[in-house]
């Protein structure tokens, strides 16, 4: 309970703001979504009785995970019928520092990356809607069990069941990646140059051999409807593509979901985000997002989700 202003005020919920933002994009891999489940909870915060509220974390955590809950189990059901791959809507993120201001360690920021990855949130799409709600609650903000078992309305019992379940599924398919801020920019620079140069020959030397292009336009941008795979056929896709005119087109780098990304504009709008993960020193995954209800949140200023 903030000691500073009244429980019921704007700015107490501002205060919480960030970790709701959070707990939301996490759950449901789309900012926009994230956006409106927060604003619900402050609705329904604003009109509750509250004379009983001693944890105000806590409660709005658990008003914002019902309502995610509810969202994601609809999503789920209209992205069966998405067209190609569905990819997390990019986010641009500053880690360099927390909600407080204070600089965050080595560990903690790649933790906090980790957290927020593209590959991490593919990997959690795959999870069922109350398997996501645990992990994310559990191990990207590490609410304890009794905490978490209340804000779902299930026993500790079915929560730490679903955590170990959760956990195993996303440690045998969550890729491992490279996070060193330095190494991720030369290689990135060397990819982009590559691309737009149309050299295979530089392309095929940052491409891990059996490299992944995920592209994700929902029909409403070119882009491929299936996954491709393998150094020769990414390569030569990204030199095609790269091939193609745009009007005025500028290319920024900025970190997106907590690591570095490319963002191409055309005539001053969002054309395409790039992702990379790196491992090794290597490109395995190369994420193409497309679709334009999808980039807003990536060429917006920076989003705190923590």
């Amino acid at each position: 309970m903030s000691t500073t202003t009244d429980a019921g005020s704007p700015e107490t919920f501002e205060e919480h703001r960030a970790t709701l933002t959070g707990v939301a994009y996490r759950m449901l891999g789309r900012f926009a979504d994230a956006e409106d489940v927060v604003q619900e909870a402050w609705l329904r915060w604003s009109a509750a009785d509250r004379s009983d509220v001693r944890d105000v974390r806590g409660y709005l955590v658990r008003v914002t995970t019902r309502l995610a809950l509810d969202r994601l189990r609809q999503a789920q059901a209209r992205r069966e019928a998405y067209v190609g791959p569905w990819l997390p809507e990019p986010v641009a993120t500053d880690l360099a520092r927390d909600v407080a201001g204070r600089v965050p360690d080595t560990a903690e920021r790649a933790v906090l990356a980790d957290s927020v990855s593209l590959a991490l949130l593919v990997v959690l799409e795959s999870l069922s809607p109350l398997e996501r709600a645990v992990f994310v609650l559990r191990e990207a903000f590490g609410f304890p069990y009794h905490d978490i078992a209340r804000a779902l309305d299930r026993s500790e019992a079915a929560v730490r069941q679903l955590a170990g379940r959760a956990r195993r599924h996303v440690e045998e398919r969550r890729p491992r990646f490279d996070v060193d801020p330095a190494r991720q920019r030369a290689l990135t620079e060397r990819f982009l140059a590559a691309a737009g140069g149309g050299s295979l020959e530089d392309l095929l030397e940052l491409l891990a051999p059996d490299v992944r292009l995920v592209g994700d336009s929902g029909g409403k941008a070119k882009g491929p409807l299936r996954v491709i795979q393998g150094a020769d056929k990414v390569a030569r896709f990204l030199v095609a593509v790269a091939a193609v005119p745009l009007d005025e087109p500028e290319l920024r780098l900025a970190e997106v979901n907590g690591a570095l990304a490319a963002l191409l504009l055309s005539a001053g709008r969002p054309s395409s985000v790039v992702g990379l993960d790196i491992t090794d020193g290597r490109i395995t995954t190369v994420y193409l997002m497309r679709n334009p209800d999808k980039l807003a949140a990536a060429v917006a200023g920076p989003r705190r989700l923590s």
